[in-house]
């Protein structure tokens, strides 16, 4: 496992369940082997790379009700904001994430404060609308994330195509920004990446960009079932 920016503190049930799961990979670059008809390389449609792919990658609301174990953190007068991703752990910690509408700290307990900053861990349930979090019910974190089932990606005899070593990370690297990662590692031989939220069609556009088994998208904040 190679890590591109791993958090400095993994967060929230939600994203430390996705975290231990696995991800898709990818080719060793963007633009596959040299033979572009060579079957490891790159699905592609009017060949459609991570260099020449012809759309951005969606940014999906979700349809239904969505839930994360997550921290929240606001700066002075700033928005609060539902940090997906790592968390700094200076003091006051740092960390950023899509700001989360209808926060209220005197509704919620266990928050700190330091230096202009508030701050807590809390389970939280609400709406996401390809931007914002629309908080509708905020409550404790749990004392330890739930298991997570394992990623049948993981599995020794289901490699992906990405490989290992510089090529991967380089199309890590890449994958990363393009999808706007949270987290993302390379792990056999396939490229993961947590975004904040996939309803698949981001898996779709990684997919169709960098091949399929090349890269896993995971998701942040998960449907409530």
């Amino acid at each position: 496992m190679s890590p591109l920016r791993a958090p400095l503190r993994a967060l929230g049930t939600g994203l430390a369940g996705v975290l231990l799961l696995g991800a898709c990979a990818g080719p060793a670059s963007p633009a596959g082997p040299a033979d572009p008809a060579s079957p490891a390389g790159p699905a592609s449609d009017g060949d459609q790379t991570g260099d020449t792919a012809v759309s951005a990658p969606p940014t999906p609301s979700a349809p239904g009700a969505v839930t994360a174990v997550a921290t929240v953190l606001q700066e002075g007068d700033g928005p609060p904001e539902l940090c997906l991703g790592g968390v700094a752990e200076s003091y006051p910690p740092q960390c950023g994430g899509p700001e989360i509408a209808g926060w209220d700290w005197d509704a919620v307990e266990a928050e700190e404060s330091a230096q202009s900053t508030t701050w807590g861990q809390y389970t939280v349930e609400g709406t996401w609308d390809g931007a914002t979090f629309h908080l509708t019910e905020a409550g404790a974190a749990p004392a330890e994330p739930p298991a997570s089932d394992d990623d049948p990606r993981l599995a020794p005899d289901n490699a992906g195509a990405a490989g290992a070593g510089s090529g991967a990370d380089e199309l890590q690297s890449e994958v990363f920004d393009d999808l706007g990662g949270l987290s993302g590692w390379v792990e056999n031989g396939y490229v993961w990446v947590t975004v904040v939220y996939d309803d698949g069609s981001i898996q779709r556009y990684a997919d169709d960009t960098y091949g399929a088994e090349t890269v896993a998208v995971l998701s942040a904040l998960r449907d409530v079932e």
